[in-house]
């Protein structure tokens, strides 16, 4: 489903004639929605803490969580007690959910597990996430609210927003959902802080970001010391656009005998993943192998990678940072 879905979204496949109705009715709801915080009828609600969203106008992966998990350790550099929220996209929470390390990616879903597996900052994850931010307020302490995804959850009033561009795909054929993989127009670019892009090069307005990998590391944990052999092997990611993966792995001078891209979010079957790396390793996304974890092989191992982003970005969101922070203390003289 999800190759279909690439090629009408990405290759100028003729399905999208067929789609645009839907998008016409997406769009529609869309902007009642919209006008309805605009006008009053719905009220964002306001946090004593600054808000953070980390987003995209487009469906599938661009890069949130890396640049979360890039905020939360500059926030940290700089005396900042960051939280997060997150949705928890494909599991069931009844109310809002604390994420602990050894929280499974099917009780919390896949990236707030990666996000506390690599960080251990306090996250909560609910289907309303402003219930997920009181829930964190009350719960830790924490002084920054960062949101993985949620440009589009109107009812949690921001303080800052960054959308992530994929650098490469960027819109597709720019129509809405289903036709396309837009979420919003790009008229929504005109209203956020700042536009990341990942991996391509920047356009007007636009801020660098790469992704930067580390040494491949060892699914099972307790074959976290093991060093990786180079060898031929298998690659197998369940991201939005996997293809993106495995080329960094070629690029990265891997040898690559196969590949196998599922969809994303989905979970993985432990005999298909065992009888897929039978012959030879499996190298995977760190965001699969949190969902791995307690059936890996021996054989498995992940591909850590760390947002990069120049330090003139740094400053900027900062400053930024610092400012709002005023607002909310209502101290126009107090400096951090």
């Amino acid at each position: 489903m999800q190759g279909l879905v690439n090629k009408i979204w990405y290759q100028g496949h003729p399905a999208k004639w067929l789609l645009l109705p839907l998008s016409g009715l997406f769009s529609l709801v869309s902007y009642i929605r919209r006008l309805g915080f605009k006008l009053g009828i719905s009220q964002a609600e306001t946090l004593s803490v600054p808000v953070i969203i980390v987003g995209n106008i487009t469906a599938g992966g661009s890069g949130k969580t890396p640049t979360v998990i890039y905020l939360i350790n500059l926030l940290r550099q700089h005396g900042y007690k960051p939280g997060v929220i997150s949705r928890g996209y494909g599991v069931n929470i009844d109310g809002v959910k604390a994420v602990n390390v050894a929280d499974k990616a099917t009780e919390v879903g896949d990236e707030p597990a990666m996000i506390v597996a690599r960080t251990q900052v306090p996250m909560v994850v609910g289907a309303k996430r402003i219930d997920a931010a009181k829930a964190l307020l009350a719960q830790f302490d924490v002084d920054v609210i960062i949101s993985d995804d949620g440009l589009q959850h109107y009812a949690l009033a921001r303080d800052i927003e960054l959308a992530i561009v994929d650098g490469q795909r960027r819109y597709g054929n720019q129509c809405l959902i289903p036709a396309g993989p837009l979420r919003e127009g790009l008229w929504r670019l005109k209203t956020i802080d700042w536009a990341i892009n990942n991996g391509g090069s920047p356009q007007e307005n636009e801020i660098a970001m790469t992704l930067e990998p580390s040494d491949l590391k060892a699914v099972k944990l307790s074959s976290n010391d093991e060093k990786w052999q180079q060898q031929e092997a298998i690659a197998m990611a369940g991201i939005g656009n996997p293809q993106r993966f495995f080329d960094s792995l070629v690029t990265l001078g891997y040898t690559i005998k196969q590949t196998k891209a599922f969809e994303d979010h989905q979970a993985f079957d432990e005999k298909e993943l065992t009888q897929l790396s039978l012959q030879m390793p499996l190298i995977m996304t760190e965001k699969d192998a949190v969902k791995c974890r307690d059936f890996a092989q021996q054989n498995w191992w992940y591909l850590p990678v760390n947002a990069k982003l120049n330090e003139s970005f740094d400053t900027a969101f900062l400053n930024r940072l610092k400012e709002v922070v005023k607002v909310k203390q209502g101290n126009l003289h107090g400096v951090r």
